[in-house]
């Protein structure tokens, strides 16, 4: 799990916890296990902060049961739980014919560089396009960009995926292709790159290349 997410992970799962808590404080009976390891990570950095001895006795008197730890969240970790949440993306649902794509950091500076010659390239994306990956999301959690495309802005990611595997890497298409079932190959009929859906590597004939 990566640094970001675990932290956020760590801040909701208090946080779920806090209703009918103590001033905050969440006891280790009330969290799974292997949840202090977490929480220590997160601790350094000053996000949460454990119960001393006196606030342990005290937890423990109220909860009658022994209490060997306790935390909760600082006001610096509710900030960034609260800037995460801001910085994910919205929650307005999809317009006609888009669906959700989300693309991994590598993915997004590869649609970048296109959109920098944009103005230069034989194909050019489809309109709207460009402001979509001006405008993308990011999701800190998931460490994903997030967009909201109609089939010919995905045709669009899949070609510039397709210029990058042909410059050297052919990760991002790969994994968009995993991710979203579609891909740019030469089709065997015309011999110019065509989207294709993948099983099968059959031409998705609605965005076809032009």
């Amino acid at each position: 799990m990566r640094g970001a997410e675990k932290r956020l992970t760590v801040l909701e799962a208090l946080h779920e916890r806090e209703p009918g808590t103590r001033q905050g404080w969440v006891v280790d009976g009330d969290l799974p296990a292997g949840f202090r390891k977490s929480a220590e990570s997160v601790a350094r950095d000053g996000l949460v902060e454990w119960a001393d001895g006196a606030t342990r006795s005290l937890l423990s008197a109220r909860g009658g049961r022994p209490v060997a730890w306790a935390v909760r969240i600082t006001a610096l970790g509710r900030d960034v739980r609260r800037y995460a949440g801001a910085a994910a993306p919205g929650q307005a649902g999809p317009g006609r014919g888009e669906r959700l794509v989300k693309l991994r950091p590598a993915q997004m500076e590869a649609l970048r560089v296109a959109v920098g010659v944009a103005d230069e390239l034989a194909r050019k994306p489809a309109p709207g396009f460009l402001e979509r990956v001006r405008t993308a999301d990011f999701d800190p959690v998931a460490n994903r960009w997030c967009m909201y495309l109609t089939l010919r802005h995905i045709d669009s990611v899949a070609y510039v995926f397709y210029l990058r595997g042909l410059c050297g890497s052919a990760s991002e298409a790969n994994h968009f292709a995993r991710d979203y079932g579609v891909i740019y190959r030469i089709e065997s009929e015309s011999g110019v790159p065509t989207l294709m859906s993948v099983p099968g590597l059959r031409p998705v004939r609605a965005v076809r290349a032009r």
